[in-house]
């Protein structure tokens, strides 16, 4: 088998074989599919080929990402039709396609890597399919100036670096799915913005747990209008995307159900029926709380209900902080639940905050954070921006932990502000 053309580095001549076992090791240590591409086109070139890409269409009729030096930054991104190309039978098989000439585009569809093959026109191209897992998702790429083609021993060695390219490759496309899967799913668990509300101020904060492949199962929401309006905050056990799909059935159920009654204990009682399952261990603790605010301008009236959620505190304006006492069992443990409500007022200036376990349970070096000092740092910020209630809150649990790990943890802070 020949080389194109020997190369040297520092062990001496690297051989045709040295590459492909560079390849299977030098592969396996990343999960960035950019760096990972780029790798491979380093090792191949010039190798076995003087110019390399990696295509994977992600998806979309047309839509690729082409990956390769050619492209500033390593990535390119293009709509091409490829129906009757050499690249497509590469996509659909698998099996290799081999161009000659000037015309290089049908293995090499798309800027800016177009441009840059045909600098080294006439060539010849040969495409490789990337399979792993039994499916073809990708294409391998390799061009040689006219002087110098790929010879039969050549295109299968290419094919065998393909194949040991294709494990990592995979593993790398799949990372960047889920991370954006994951990305997604986690926005739509939470409103894009918090409403504007006569008579009040809301504010909200979510940080994820630092295992941030995990989709967390923190949420909050405000649905109402006309000054009735419900907040809820809740958090499912357990994390992954069984969490993530009884957090995405908590909100919507609780959505729909505050569109017909905004009664916070209504709302709860509809919410544990939907999501009771005899066949599920997982359940969902919720706060919910219907804010209608006085015409006259004198506070908000507050109803209040939980579903094993711990209750919110009220920061008054004068500094004082109490825990709003209210009790209910977590949603979707039993099958018929009656959820009861307890009412307060905030006053002008008042703040209530409700938050997640990732607030009073989080760990540092001197055990749990605890509510006893959540309560104690809170007087400080008596009057206060609900904005700035959160930030402090969120900035003190995160020096608490000192880089330990934690769970999610959202903040949801209401003030009065008639």
């Amino acid at each position: 088998m020949t080389i194109h053309p020997e190369v040297e580095n520092v062990a001496g001549i690297r051989s045709i074989d040295q590459l492909a076992e560079d390849v299977a090791v030098t592969l396996s240590g990343s999960l960035n599919l950019r760096r990972t591409a780029l790798q491979l086109v380093d090792l191949i070139q010039p190798t076995l080929a003087d110019w390399a890409m990696v295509v994977i269409p992600d998806g979309r009729p047309g839509a690729l990402t082409l990956l390769g030096d050619a492209a500033p930054g390593g990535v390119g991104i293009a709509r091409a039709e490829l129906a009757g190309l050499p690249l497509d039978r590469v996509l659909r098989t698998g099996h290799p396609e081999r161009i000659q000439g000037c015309d290089l585009s049908g293995l090499v569809p798309a800027e800016p890597f177009i441009e840059s093959a045909h600098a080294l026109a006439p060539a010849e191209v040969l495409g490789v399919g990337l399979t792993a897992r039994g499916a073809t998702f990708g294409a391998l790429v390799l061009l040689r100036r006219a002087d110098g083609g790929f010879s039969a021993d050549e295109v299968a060695f290419a094919q065998h670096v393909a194949a040991r390219a294709a494990l990592a490759l995979d593993s790398a496309r799949l990372y960047r799915e889920q991370t954006r899967v994951a990305s997604v799913l986690q926005q739509s668990l939470r409103p894009p913005s918090l409403p504007n509300i006569p008579g009040l101020r809301l504010a909200a904060c979510y940080r994820p747990a630092a295992e941030h492949l995990d989709i967390g199962g923190d949420f909050y929401d405000v649905v109402g209008s006309d000054g009735d309006w419900l907040v809820a905050l809740g958090d499912v056990c357990g994390k992954g995307v069984e969490a993530a799909a009884l957090t995405g059935q908590a909100r919507q159920s609780i959505r729909t159900a505050a569109h017909f009654d905004r009664d916070p204990a209504a709302v709860l009682g509809v919410t544990n029926t939907v999501l009771y399952n005899p066949s599920s261990t997982q359940f969902v603790t919720v706060l919910c709380a219907r804010l209608r605010p006085r015409p006259d301008g004198t506070g908000v009236d507050v109803d209040l209900a939980t579903a094993g959620h711990p209750p919110p505190l009220v920061l008054r304006a004068d500094g004082r902080v109490e825990q709003i006492v209210v009790y209910g069992t977590a949603a979707a443990l039993v099958a018929e639940v009656q959820y009861g409500a307890t009412s307060f007022r905030l006053e002008p200036g008042d703040t209530m905050l409700m938050f997640t376990d990732g607030v009073d349970e989080a760990w540092g070096n001197a055990g749990q954070y605890g509510l006893e000092r959540l309560r104690a740092m809170l007087p400080a910020y008596a009057g206060a921006s609900p904005e700035v209630v959160c930030e402090a809150v969120e900035q003190d649990v995160m020096e608490y932990l000192d880089g330990h790990a934690h769970d999610d943890i959202a903040l949801l802070a209401v003030t009065c502000s008639v």
